[in-house]
């Protein structure tokens, strides 16, 4: 009854069920058996109110929870145990933190009496998990439970989201209290969504309405404030070009006229080589992020900057603002939408073109439309593209497999890109792969792997495999550590210091996963091999044996400015 007496771990149950959480990914241990106890009773078939998903290490709960985030748009949850059960989670927590993606980890802990007396399994997860957090809190009595869960939530989801981490003792999982619901909606110091000030709209559309050559740079705020649609609206009216971050890419259709490209490192030669000769930088869920700026004291120095973010913490951190406007992109851009005129701007934006063109015919169709020799990544990638039609949601782990996969993956749908952004974190992909079928259970996904980062997660393959989850996993196979070979081919030398790799029969992996494999080495069994990937049912690994030496180009050099960009090494 819910005016009697429960424990702590029931009422976890109970405040999870309050957030409409239904998929939890998680690994039980001692610390966390009780609330495994009363997750038991929530998970049975046929009136199950959460589904639980066994992972196979702690990191990949935390990476699964992130990718069920990204495509769904709700907070990811996970729950672990104490000690290196929690302790595996903190590279998920920093990664989600990088990322601004809203997820809520629970941990087991000793009772409270134990803390402080190296008792077995404890650590102080508050003390580690602190800096990399938007909150880490601990539990210490079940009467908590409730307050604590709701206010993890809301943190988590609400302005510029990002992980929670709850320390859960096991004197609060067993302890007693009495069920009172709690519902936070509001924080003591804490601005989810700043006051939008209309002076700074009024000072920035004078910029708009007064600029010849204005280049937005579109981040995946746009995507969490969910304002697609107003960003759009925005650049369509005053017909201003735009390029996007490698997470903000499925907030502009990668076919919408005003699109010209990826920012950034990797990105495309026009975006970037415009960014020096535009008058006004439109900034817009974005944090300027050194792979994007390059150099930055010879980043875009003749330029104005409108920065638009929802975090106080962006504005000015890298890149000296103009007028900033701190507010929800989905209530800043209808505002200075209203202010702006309509414009042209043809001439501006058909000088990208030449740019464009010169990238396309070095780059772009001898990456994806080689004359011989072997595979190459981005035909892969090109592929795979072209045969799920632009439905698929993208997944990648890091490495040249990220960069490939961003540059030639098309994005017509929103929220279809999943990859580890500031963190860079090699392992990403497989278990994002397998929240993120949870989180769009009705759309294809697929994920690109190098030989390295998939064997950094290669045990979620359990995970798949249990789940019958239908991952399409393409593991561009170079027998390299990739992008760090082709910096020590570019940089040091040629001097590569143990980033060949001996690799494993990847064929044998999968059979012993019963899972569907094929591999390409020929050219002309490419596309036979990625449509048997896509028809047959439940998960496939494709792997592909690439060209050992194949470089991600564009590239601008570290230390560079970004119109330093190279076409060729």
């Amino acid at each position: 009854m819910d005016n009697g007496m429960i424990t702590g771990a029931e009422a976890l149950m109970r405040a999870l069920q309050a957030e409409q959480v239904k998929t939890i990914f998680g690994y039980p241990g001692g610390a966390i058996m009780p609330v495994y106890d009363a997750l038991y009773r929530y998970t049975r078939p046929g009136n199950a109110v959460f589904k639980h998903v066994l992972v196979r290490h702690e990191q990949g709960a935390v990476h699964a929870a992130e990718g069920y985030a990204r495509v769904s748009g709700n907070v990811g949850v996970s729950i672990v145990t104490s000690g290196p059960g929690a302790t595996n989670t903190i590279t998920g927590v920093a990664d989600a933190m990088m990322d601004s993606t809203p997820v809520v980890v629970i941990a087991g802990q000793v009772s409270i009496s134990a803390l402080g007396t190296d008792a077995f399994q404890e650590v102080d997860l508050v003390g580690v998990s602190q800096p990399i957090s938007k909150w880490s809190y601990q539990i210490r009595s079940a009467e908590d439970v409730a307050w604590a869960v709701s206010r993890a939530f809301f943190i988590a989801r609400t302005g510029r989201p990002g992980p929670v981490v709850l320390d859960f003792p096991k004197n609060a999982q067993v302890g007693l209290c009495k069920w009172n619901p709690a519902k936070v909606d509001k924080v003591a110091g804490y601005i989810p969504y700043p006051k939008l000030d209309q002076t700074a709209v009024e000072e920035a559309a004078k910029l708009i309405n007064s600029s010849k050559r204005p280049l937005a740079l579109v981040g995946q705020g746009v995507e969490l404030g969910n304002a697609q649609d107003e960003l759009q609206t925005f650049l369509e009216k005053a017909n201003i070009p735009a390029g996007r971050t490698m997470l903000g890419l499925s907030a502009l259709p990668s076919d919408h006229p005003l699109n010209m490209g990826m920012l950034g490192m990797h990105g495309s030669y026009a975006t970037n080589m415009k960014t020096q000769e535009c008058d006004l930088i439109i900034a817009i869920g974005m944090r300027f992020s050194d792979r994007v700026t390059g150099h930055p004291s010879g980043y875009a120095p003749q330029a104005k900057v409108i920065h638009l973010d929802i975090d106080f913490a962006e504005i000015d951190k890298n890149v000296k603002t103009d007028v900033a406007i701190v507010a929800d992109c989905k209530e800043s851009l209808p505002a200075l939408t209203a202010l702006i005129d309509k414009a042209d701007h043809k001439e501006w934006i058909d000088s990208f073109e030449p740019l464009r063109q010169r990238e396309r015919e070095k780059v772009v169709l001898p990456a994806i439309h080689p004359a011989g020799g072997p595979l190459l990544m981005g035909e892969v990638v090109n592929a795979v593209a072209e045969a799920t039609k632009g439905d698929a949601i993208l997944v990648t782990d890091v490495g040249q497999n990220q960069l490939f996969g961003c540059r030639y993956f098309q994005f017509p749908k929103r929220r279809s890109i999943v990859t580890s952004g500031g963190l860079g974190t090699m392992g990403f992909g497989l278990p994002a792969a397998a929240g993120a079928s949870f989180g769009a259970p009705d759309r294809t996904v697929v994920v690109f792997m190098g030989d390295g980062g998939f064997q950094m997660s290669i045990q979620e393959l359990g995970t798949i495999m249990e789940q019958k989850l239908p991952v399409k996993m393409i593991l561009l196979n170079n027998n390299y550590l990739g992008n760090v070979r082709q910096w020590q081919d570019m940089f040091w030398e040629g001097r590569r210091s143990f980033t060949h790799m001996m690799n494993p029969r990847y064929m044998d992996i999968a059979r012993g996963y019963g899972i569907g494999y094929g591999l390409a080495i020929n050219r002309d069994e490419l596309r036979s091999y990625v449509e048997e990937m896509l028809t047959t049912p439940g998960p496939y690994l494709l792997e592909c044996a690439v060209r050992e030496e194949d470089n991600v180009l564009p590239m601008t050099s570290p230390g560079k400015r970004v119109d330093e960009m190279k076409l060729s090494i």
